[in-house]
């Protein structure tokens, strides 16, 4: 089989960035540890209450300093779970004062879920046994929907919440 001066050139060049493509994710992977964010924090996904923040009175907002805020939640079957009010109703808008540092902390018990902020840099997969993490600046005033970006079911549709920054 003959090869024109042109193949061989395109095909060392795909082969030599194939190698320096698998070169890289290896030296990240392995001899670096650069791991899946959802790897840092493991939890006993049929016993998260034991873990502090998603004991049911920590769910929901809370300030940890001036300007500076928490958010526990817990996703279960088609649900976010933000906690209750003084009502004892659950609560689905999640109200933030304009540019708080915001960290949103999330597990679930059943099932992959997704956790996005639409219209936001929050965006997150939310693993069984594991807790993500991710901490933004609400910068921008306005009402954002809070949906489940992985399927997780029939009722999959029904699975949102609100964001609400003042």
């Amino acid at each position: 089989m003959h090869l024109h001066k042109y193949e061989k050139i395109w095909l060392a060049f795909g082969m030599a960035s194939l190698v320096v493509f698998l070169l890289v994710i290896g030296f990240a992977a392995f001899w670096k540890g650069t791991h899946p964010q959802s790897s840092l924090d493991m939890i006993d996904q049929n016993n998260i209450e034991a873990y502090d923040n998603f004991k049911p009175e920590n769910l929901g907002l809370q300030e940890v300093a001036d300007g500076k805020y928490k958010v526990n939640i817990v996703a279960s079957t088609f649900n976010y779970d933000f906690g209750v009010d003084k009502d004892e109703k659950p609560v689905k808008t999640i109200r933030i004062p304009q540019g708080s540092t915001v960290l949103f902390t999330i597990t679930t018990k059943d099932v992959v879920h997704g956790f996005q902020v639409a219209g936001t840099n929050v965006n997150m997969m939310v693993e069984p046994g594991h807790i993500s993490r991710y901490e933004t600046v609400m910068k921008k005033k306005g009402e954002y929907t809070i949906v489940c970006n992985e399927y997780c079911g029939i009722g999959h549709h029904q699975m949102f919440g609100k964001v609400e920054v003042y």
